[in-house]
């Protein structure tokens, strides 16, 4: 007997499930792998050496044009998991920890009530609580072999081992560094050349589990009865890459083999060892998997199936996103189609390469960074240490590093504002709350899943905030007459995105409307205050810096106002520069941990206080 759930919204779901119970379906095997880009001998690689994937893509579909929406591991399977945007459920931000709204389920939930056995070996890392009982089993042991008689089961298995911590991992190199094509954006130097060898020896050795994997199918007489999906979780671990939402960080391999058997649920355009350009993301993988098993899409999901008899329509973009990377905030988002891809910068006040203490644990990012502190890079290297423009375009089909950004290019306009607007667009409709800083957000749920609050307008007034966030980030910023009035609008986050508008414009903006920003100084909203005090702090008088920097030390403090006001104080102390370094003595007493924080990031608030008080300070 079912469990009544209102997950299954369609009056065809749950007899579809019933259905399921009674009819043979297939079993369902995702190999994952890590912090991989399409560096693989069949996506066209040749310094490449992966024999056991190269012979799986002979009797699969290649896709070229599969994105994960998110350049980072835990907002990536959260994606997956919930067949939804993060940016729409509150959890884009890494290492964070929110809830579904009721009525919503992780996939294996309703996988398992239609009867299949799921089994996860083993990373589960998703920024949302698990609801009731969501695998079968969830272990380093979980394997399909231990499913009861003849059930029919979804199984993953995933590498690591080509995990970004796996590159400074030194070894003996198999791929001679002399050979790697190194990225426009990358230093040619030989710790960038070691790293990226070594990305590649990682790769092959992946390779080899997931070889060993298909063969237990193999051997087990399964073959014949399992469609099987091989793909990465992100783009490489290299930096650059890994946390930043362009094709270089959400672009992966995407292989499907699907039997002779269930060829019925193949697209028209299978064909073993064919390749397909149809555009797909991990958003839409929840639909896919519940298609093939026979199960129409919840109501809820945001993506859309592309196998199966739910197959739907596929969709002109790709959508990609970016929030607090650790305890570093930022938010970009990005829309590619099949030849561009959309960046839009929000936050382009903050250089690309914010000091995040894991990012710098790899060789090639501190050499990076060394090169641009002598001034030995060129154009294309040192971009990434540098402030952002509000909008970048590049074209895939001639500048697949993409160094050449398009944004200001008369002949490329109306492909800027078709991609301006799907991105926009996008936001709006699926509600996005990631523009809300993290503390407002959970500040505004009150208990609630952010979902929930995102779509009560008397708590997420959405349009008239990507309204002002929009306005506070353009390439050619309104009066300040604008951000003036924002300040007194009776919403915090327009408020928050009005100070954000007038310490981008830059000194003389935020000197004239220093009394209003001072005033917000003592408002109710930390995100608002946090905002105000870095403007001042960056741009007012010696008086005004001063009691800024007051108020940022006051709601850094963990005990008195939670982590997510911490974190983010503490990003605007770091961002105001050399007028920190007189305050270490007093940013090292702040509290650094507490049992109010999340374990996922205990790490965070401890990383920024060592990187302020270290001997040279902030940049």
């Amino acid at each position: 007997m079912l469990k009544r759930r209102d997950l299954l919204t369609t009056a065809a779901a749950l007899p579809a499930l019933r259905l399921q119970a009674q009819t043979p379906r297939p079993n369902i095997l995702w190999l994952t792998c890590e912090d991989s880009s399409p560096n693989l001998g069949c996506y066209g690689d040749s310094y490449a050496v992966t024999p056991n994937l190269d012979a799986f893509a002979k009797r699969s579909l290649r896709y070229r044009n599969a994105w994960s929406n998110a350049p980072v591991c835990a907002p990536a399977r959260t994606t997956i998991i919930s067949g939804m945007y993060p940016p729409s459920i509150g959890g884009e931000h890494m290492r964070s920890f929110t809830k579904l709204a009721p009525g919503q389920w992780m996939y294996p939930s309703t996988l398992r009530e239609a009867g299949y056995y799921c089994a996860n070996n083993s990373k589960t890392d998703y920024n949302l609580e698990e609801t009731g009982k969501v695998w079968d089993e969830s272990s380093n042991k979980a394997h399909w072999r231990n499913r009861p008689n003849n059930q029919p089961f979804f199984a993953i298995f995933n590498y690591v081992i080509s995990h970004e911590s796996q590159i400074r991992n030194p070894h003996k190199l198999v791929h001679n560094p002399a050979e790697v094509r190194i990225p426009a954006y990358h230093p040619d130097t030989p710790e960038v050349r070691r790293d990226w060898a070594q990305y590649y020896d990682r790769i092959t050795e992946m390779d080899a589990m997931a070889g060993a994997q298909l063969r237990q199918i193999q051997d087990d007489g399964l073959a014949e009865d399992t469609i099987v999906f091989f793909y990465s979780d992100h783009g490489s671990g290299m930096p650059r890459s890994k946390r930043w939402p362009y094709d270089s960080g959400l672009h992966v391999p995407l292989m499907v083999h699907i039997p002779e058997k269930w060829k019925h649920l193949a697209p028209k355009e299978y064909k073993p060892g064919g390749t397909t350009d149809r555009l797909v993301s991990f958003v839409d993988l929840a639909p896919t998997l519940l298609s093939l098993a026979g199960i129409p899409k919840p109501a809820h999901y945001q993506g859309h199936a592309f196998l199966g008899p739910h197959a739907e329509p596929e969709q002109p973009y790709l959508y990609g996103f970016r929030g607090r990377m650790d305890e570093r905030y930022d938010l970009v988002r990005s829309v590619r189609d099949k030849r561009y891809v959309y960046i839009r910068n929000y936050m382009p006040h903050r250089i690309y390469g914010q000091y995040l203490d894991y990012m710098f644990q790899t060789p090639t990012t501190r050499k990076w960074k060394e090169l641009y502190d002598q001034g030995k890079l060129n154009e294309a290297q040192k971009r990434f240490w540098e402030t952002k423009p509000a909008e970048e375009l590049y074209d895939l089909e001639t500048d697949r590093d993409e160094v050449h950004n398009l944004a200001d290019s008369p002949a490329h306009r109306e492909t800027l504002e078709r991609m301006r607007k799907a991105q926009l667009d996008m936001a709006l409709k699926i509600r996005d709350v990631g523009f809300l800083p993290e503390t407002e957000m959970y500040a505004r749920a009150r208990g609630d899943a952010p979902y929930t609050m995102g779509r009560d307008p008397s708590r997420y007034p959405v349009e008239k905030v990507i309204a002002m966030a929009d306005l506070a980030a353009r390439a050619r910023r309104p009066k300040d007459e604008v951000f003036a009035k924002g300040l007194q609008d009776n919403d915090s986050a327009v408020r928050y995105w009005a100070a954000v508008g007038l310490m981008i414009s830059g000194e003389r903006s935020v000197s004239s409307n220093a009394p209003a920003l001072e005033k917000a100084l003592g408002g109710n909203s930390d995100a608002v205050r946090i905002a105000a005090a870095e403007a001042l702090a960056r741009y007012g008088s010696e008086a005004q810096s001063k009691n800024a920097i007051e108020v940022l030390l006051q709601l850094a403090n963990l005990d008195a106002h939670g982590v997510y006001t911490a974190i983010l104080a503490l990003n605007s102390l770091d961002n105001i520069g050399a007028k920190v370094r007189g305050y270490q003595d007093r940013i090292a007493r702040l509290p650094r941990v507490n049992h109010t924080v999340n374990p996922r990031m205990k790490e965070y608030i401890p990383r920024l206080i060592e990187h302020l008080t270290a001997a040279t300070g902030p940049a």
